[in-house]
């Protein structure tokens, strides 16, 4: 039986991860995982809860509360926190402004790798996963690792395109998000040692998702 085809997909805020990561898994018929709304999810809990996001103590102290189940399916993926629903909850704005509080807590992100990792192992047809840190810790022996990526000018657009807000100060929040996952102490966001680094600045998303298909296809033999 061949090994099953694992996909890493890391890269900033805006570099367009989610859209190409399911696109990915949709034309190779993969499972789908995206880390990054698990944090997103226990954000929405600790602000749910009224726990300090910037206190690292009390939101490590509520973690383990947390109930985290995510779908695989990247044609609707979903996430819960224990029986609720909050895939569409998660891309509010307040959400958006805490999660980097979140994702620096050591705690946390040791739980949620822990949970990516058993995700991983139950999809017996292979997945694609996109995150910041998926093939520097998640999926350090994925078969493909991309690092995607794209100008800052080129991010906001796409962004300010997707949700309607006002480029530059999308930019800014962007700039703010580089920032903050780029120089935590704890898995900072990094182009993995064995990546391929895709710049998608000037691709569309359909060459954007051929070109990483053709290359799982090439490195999976």
């Amino acid at each position: 039986m061949p090994t099953p085809l694992v996909i890493a997909i890391d890269g900033p805020s805006g570099s367009g991860k989610s859209s190409t990561a399911r696109g990915v898994a949709r034309k190779l018929g993969l499972s789908y995982l995206d880390t990054g709304s698990m944090y997103r999810a226990v954000t929405w809990h600790m602000l749910a809860n009224k726990i300090d996001v910037r206190d690292a103590q009390a939101v490590a102290a509520e973690g383990p509360n947390v109930q985290i189940r995510v779908g695989t399916d990247p044609l609707a993926p979903e996430i819960w926190v224990g029986e609720t629903d909050v895939s569409g909850p998660i891309r509010g704005a307040e959400v958006t402004e805490a999660v980097s509080s979140i994702s620096a807590v050591p705690q946390v992100r040791a739980q949620l790798v822990q949970i990516q990792q058993e995700v991983t192992q139950t999809c017996a047809n292979g997945v694609v996963v996109e995150g910041r840190d998926i093939g520097t810790v998640v999926l350090p022996n994925a078969t493909l690792k991309v690092y995607l990526t794209a100008d800052h000018h080129a991010r906001a657009t796409r962004r300010a395109a997707e949700n309607g807000d006002d480029a530059n100060t999308i930019a800014q929040s962007l700039q703010a998000r580089d920032t903050a996952d780029t120089t935590r102490t704890v898995s900072p966001l990094e182009k993995a040692a064995d990546a391929v680094e895709v710049d998608t600045t000037h691709m569309t998303l359909d060459e954007a998702i051929q070109h990483i298909c053709d290359l799982a296809v090439s490195r999976n033999g």
